[in-house]
């Protein structure tokens, strides 16, 4: 595992980039990886290793423990009144929803372990963790997609059956270029990292499309639609908004994603302010995307009361 080094404001990036899920890979900037370019300028200071070894793990374990107390308090609300939950959130979707953010959650623990002590699972289970990773990322993505402009989950039949099926067996093969271009690195401690393959290799350049079309394309014309379609709007309050959030702290991530792979390609000049504050930009976004998992099925429930609320202040 490399470890933060001063560098000139001329160096070029590594090859590894620092991202949470670098298991986290998180400590990129390498000797290994180096060039250095002595042009008698002031060494830039990137911190953001140290730091991240420090708060990621508890981080991790906090946003894992209150995923599991919220998705719990929401299986609850789900068995108890299963009649309740109806479009736009009804308890097919819900329930759904629930399970992908479940298993989100439960690769937290492993991930946070990684980053304190190194990755000592071997390549197969670093590129199955990534691969479980983005298979609950793009089931989540896809469902709040059919969810925001159909009805076809208001009722678990055979019809709503079929697609679950096709949902999950496609956000599967969507995250498998993620399990493709991962993999492991020896260094003092063994990391696993997102990206163990060349910036431009196929299979990640088919991953980063990809994490683009969900954490980007997706939402905007989600968004589009809604705007233009007036009965997609009727829900929106306290349904669909409440599942949109997903979408919500996941784009700043796609952004970073987008920044990271244009500094990598050398399409954009590297600068000594972009070296020392670009990897806290991109680690601060997929954390505000990892919450998700704890902050989904929060809003889930709260727009369930809510709904409820006024249903009896209504009647009442």
């Amino acid at each position: 595992m490399g470890n933060c080094i001063l560098v000139s404001p001329r160096v070029l990036e590594s090859e590894n980039s620092l991202d949470l899920l670098e298991i986290m890979g998180n400590f990129s900037y390498d000797d290994s990886n180096m060039t250095f370019l002595d042009y008698d300028a002031a060494p830039c200071h990137n911190q953001y290793c140290p730091l991240f070894q420090r708060v990621a793990p508890t981080f991790l374990a906090i946003t894992c423990a209150t995923a599991i107390l919220v998705t719990g308090a929401l299986l609850v609300a789900l068995a108890k009144r299963p009649h309740a939950w109806g479009w736009p959130q009804s308890r097919a979707l819900v329930a759904q929803l629930a399970v992908g953010t479940g298993l989100f959650a439960a690769l937290l623990p492993p991930v946070a372990v990684g980053i304190r002590q190194g990755w000592q699972l071997g390549t197969g289970l670093c590129r199955l963790t990534h691969l479980l990773w983005y298979w609950s990322l793009f089931a989540q993505g896809l469902l709040v997609g059919s969810g925001s402009c159909s009805t076809a989950w208001c009722r678990w039949d055979a019809r709503s059956q079929r697609l679950a099926v096709a949902m999950w067996a496609g956000a599967l093969l969507l995250a498998t270029p993620a399990a493709l271009a991962s993999g492991t690195v020896a260094g003092a401690e063994t990391s696993c990292l997102r990206r163990s393959v060349d910036i431009l290799s196929p299979v990640y350049l088919l991953h980063l499309t990809l994490c683009l079309c969900l954490f980007l394309l997706l939402p905007a014309a989600l968004l589009v639609a809604t705007l233009a379609m007036p009965w997609l709007r009727s829900g929106w309050k306290l349904g669909i908004s409440a599942s949109w959030l997903f979408f919500g702290l996941w784009v700043p991530y796609g952004m970073g994603l987008t920044v990271d792979f244009l500094l990598h390609a050398q399409l954009l000049q590297p600068t000594c302010g972009t070296f020392e504050h670009f990897d806290y930009v991109l680690g601060l976004s997929e954390g505000l995307g990892v919450l998700h998992c704890c902050l989904g099925p929060a809003a889930l429930l709260a727009a369930r009361l809510c709904r409820c609320g006024a249903g009896a202040s209504s009647s009442g």
